[in-house]
């Protein structure tokens, strides 16, 4: 069986060159990061400063109250290794108290689903020990586009206009700070955020304190501005503001638990990645409290089948990788999480055999998580957006007065001269998530909201857990080599996203561009990790690029099939090298005019 030629044109080249090479999705990060490599920084000291700039740029998307999931391998070190910037429930997060607040989910919206903050104390980290830079260096790009301004992107111009009444109405100082004369800002408008640049200068600040020479001085350097981070202002303003009870998007009004001591306990760390086989590459991924290895599980049970069932352009092709993601992501909610979770089991052969067996070819509207080793794992409460919206008793709660508006996520890759690569996804924090804390600038994330009420599950919510997180970078090796970095925004379509490229890149031979503008599709058919948790039976989004014969044909197997338009799903970017050259490579998700690639 043959796989879909690539196309014969793309939106923009896939970029080659010699020297470095950055991906990101909004082109003012993508440049800082380049710039740091012009200025003879290595990848991470270029990733960390086009991490935070993304604070100022993308603030719809992610912020500095929110956190991150990295992966990267080094020129002197090709192991995969995952940088760990997920914070855990603070102390007083306990089903006891969400219950007692007559919670039975915890919210979308409001200090109550912040996680501690992990995203600045990983970046760092990696600063410290990888980079070359001195702090003050790194953060100067983001210190300057938050004093000086940005211009607002249509997409953040967007969605504080669909928060403008609850802004006004609950949130005053998130009104404050995006909404200053009182309306919602135009596309294109200078935002300012001078309150974050005074953040940032205070972790410099806190830096210059050290005086010693050399890198012990360096690393003392960075971890004071770690501990300020930590212990300091932010801390302090943010536990003490979110104390006061707010609007939730549930509509209640609730105080947050997180206190100074939460953010003081947290460190960011490394780990090692989960990895599985595929078609002659090793695949890289995050653990089990990610949702990372649910595309292991899905390469292992693709990986002996013919080309046509693995081209997402074919219909037989899309109907087995979304049969197939089903079947990863029912055993993701039953068995993932900040626990012991079997992943020898999960990602064995014998597993995949016995999970691909259950690919028909109709399409399945059950929840169907497996049994490894004949054990039952948990089963998530299935509902649909009808039956939620009945059980809310008020009917749909709208955006603009309850908080209910969907966050996203960015991404960043960078591949430098010297062979150290890095993939990183930095998400919550968005200027939705919760009141801004005027202080500081910025809100906390809502991360909690992927855990549950229901005690004994690997995702339930405990003081001190990670909850489990849908940001998962990817990095492929070939010969125990770094090949190429990726990752995508998206929530639990990140994965399915990226599933898409590899499989045109490893099976189909497509090139990284080619890959990342084919036309996407993703499944729906499981519980959402997002507040109100719903799911659609056999649900199955697609662009409409994928063309009425494949569209058609899903729809006759059962599918039921959302057209979302020709250019809207996906924003894969990536980097790598190439094996027949030795080039250098990068490429960027064309999908809203936003994100780049820069190099040469």
């Amino acid at each position: 069986m043959t796989y879909t030629a690539p196309p014969s044109f793309t939106t923009r080249p896939t970029l080659s060159g010699t020297f470095g090479m950055a991906a990101s999705t909004h082109w003012i990060a993508t440049a800082t990061a380049q710039s740091v490599l012009e200025r003879g920084g290595n990848a991470f000291d270029a990733a960390v400063a086009g991490a935070f700039v993304l604070h100022v740029v993308e603030p719809h998307l992610n912020g500095p109250g929110g956190d991150l999931v990295g992966i990267f391998a080094t020129a002197e070190d090709p192991t995969p290794t995952v940088l760990m910037g997920q914070g855990p429930a603070p102390e007083g997060a306990t089903i006891d108290h969400y219950r007692s607040e007559g919670l039975d989910l915890v919210p979308g919206a409001g200090g109550l689903a912040a996680a501690v903050p992990g995203a600045v104390d990983a970046w760092l980290l990696l600063l410290r020990d990888h980079g070359t830079w001195e702090v003050a260096d790194v953060l100067s790009y983001a210190i300057r586009y938050a004093r000086d301004g940005v211009p607002l992107v249509p997409q953040a111009a967007a969605t504080i206009a669909r928060v403008a009444e609850l802004f006004a109405k609950h949130w005053p100082t998130s009104a404050e700070l995006w909404m200053p004369d009182g309306e919602p800002p135009a596309p294109g408008s200078v935002v300012r955020n001078p309150s974050y640049a005074d953040v940032l200068d205070g972790l410099c600040h806190a830096s210059c304190t050290v005086r010693d020479d050399g890198p012990v001085g360096r690393a003392a350097r960075i971890d004071a501005a770690r501990r300020e981070w930590k212990t300091g202002l932010v801390a302090h303003e943010a536990s003490a503001f979110l104390s006061t009870p707010h609007r939730h998007s549930e509509g209640g009004e609730h105080a947050a638990v997180i206190s100074a001591d939460d953010f003081a306990g947290f460190d960011a760390s490394y780990e090692p990645a989960v990895t599985a086989e595929f078609r002659g590459a090793t695949v890289a991924k995050a653990g089990a409290w990610t949702q990372g290895p649910a595309l292991l599980q899905t390469l292992r049970m693709l990986d002996p089948l013919d080309a046509d069932r693995l081209d997402p352009s074919q219909e037989v092709g899309a109907h087995t990788i979304l049969e197939a993601q089903k079947l990863a992501y029912a055993d993701r909610d039953a068995w993932y999480g900040d626990a012991d979770v079997d992943l020898e089991t999960l990602l064995s052969e014998d597993y995949a055999a016995e999970r691909r067996e259950l690919i028909g070819d109709e399409a399945s509207a059950e929840h169907r998580p497996g049994t490894p080793g004949g054990r039952d794992g948990f089963r998530p409460p299935l509902r649909t957006k009808d039956a939620f919206a009945a059980a809310a008793g008020t009917g749909e709660p709208t955006v603009s007065t309850s908080g209910r508006t969907r966050g996203d996520t960015c991404h960043i890759d960078v591949l430098d001269r010297w062979g150290n690569i890095v993939s990183a996804t930095p998400s919550g924090g968005w200027l939705q998530s919760s009141p801004t804390i005027p202080a500081l600038g910025f809100c906390l994330g809502t991360r909690l909201q992927m855990t549950w009420l229901e005690r004994g599950h690997p995702s339930s919510l405990l003081p001190g857990k990670r909850p489990r997180t849908t940001l998962t970078p990817t990095l492929v090796l070939r010969g125990g080599a770094p090949w190429f970095a990726m990752g995508s925004p998206g929530g639990d379509q990140q994965d399915q996203w990226q599933l898409l490229a590899l499989l045109r890149m490893l099976v189909g031979g497509y090139r990284a561009q080619e890959a990342i503008d084919a036309p996407a599709l993703h499944t729906t058919a499981m519980p959402e990790s997002f507040w109100p948790r719903t799911w659609t039976p056999a649900g199955a989004v697609v662009e409409d690029r994928l063309g009425d014969a494949v569209i058609d044909g899903l729809e006759r197997r059962g599918h039921v099939v959302t057209r979302a338009g020709d250019w809207t799903l996906g924003r894969v970017s990536a980097v790598g090298t190439d094996a027949a050259t030795g080039l250098l490579w990068a490429a960027a998700n064309p999908r809203g005019m936003q994100g780049y690639a820069a190099g040469r």
